[in-house]
Formats: C-alpha cells, structure tokens, sequence
C-alpha cells in the first residue's frame, strides 16, 4: 500500500527558509507526481508545487515561483521543497500527495490525489 510522509516544518522569521522533505513508498513499477498542497483554516488547500518523479520535471504555483524550489533524490520516491524568502503569507499546514495516473498533468487538481501525508506545520512570524 501507498504511504506518504512529510517533515521539516517549523516557525520562522519572514525572509527565512525552511526545507520540508516527503517520502513516498509503496510504488512498485510506476513512478508517482509527487505534489505539496497547503491549507489554512477557513480555506481551500492550494497547489504549490510537484514534480514527476519519472523524469524530474518540476511544477511551481506562481506565488511562490522563484522562491520555492522542489527536487528528489536520484532514483528514490522522495521529494523536498526548499522554501526561501518566507512570508507571513506561507503560513499553513504543508501536504504532501502522491498519484500514479497521467503523470503530473492538471497536478493542482487536489481531487485526483487519493494518498496523502499527514501534514507538516509552517508558520512565519513577521
């Protein structure tokens, strides 16, 4: 079975960096978009960022492109999110998903992720 698990989150200082890490097992032939989610309460979790882990190719949502990077260990279903130039903003619970089917295609549609982590709290104080 598929498990995903975050970590790294933490509070830090606007203008700080952080890097949260997730960890997909369970995928025996396929290669898995592996995608960050986060959520506020009293909000709809958005789309931050993905990568396929097939060949590397990375996604960014456009607030936080050029200052959120996302990469994977060679050859491993893992992912980290390298988060600098933090914002009061990035605030939230951090998720990290996992899909088999089409790859990364329409990766921010948050419905076509079944397996999710348990989340990682970010907070940045100004």
């Amino acid at each position: 079975q598929v498990r995903v698990v975050e970590s790294g989150g933490g509070s830090v200082q606007a203008g700080g960096s952080l890097r949260l890490s997730c960890a997909a097992s369970g995928y025996t032939y396929t290669r898995p978009c592996l995608a960050w989610f986060r959520q506020v309460p009293g909000k709809e979790r958005e789309a931050v960022a993905a990568i396929y882990t097939g060949n590397g190719t990375p996604y960014y949502t456009d607030s936080v492109k050029g200052r959120f990077t996302i990469s994977q260990d060679n050859g491993k279903n893992t992912a980290y999110l390298q988060m600098n130039s933090l914002k009061p903003e990035d605030t939230a619970m951090y998720y990290c998903a996992a899909r088999s089917a089409w790859g990364c295609r329409n990766w921010a549609v948050r419905a076509d992720f079944r397996n999710w982590g348990q989340g990682t709290q970010v907070t940045v104080s100004s």
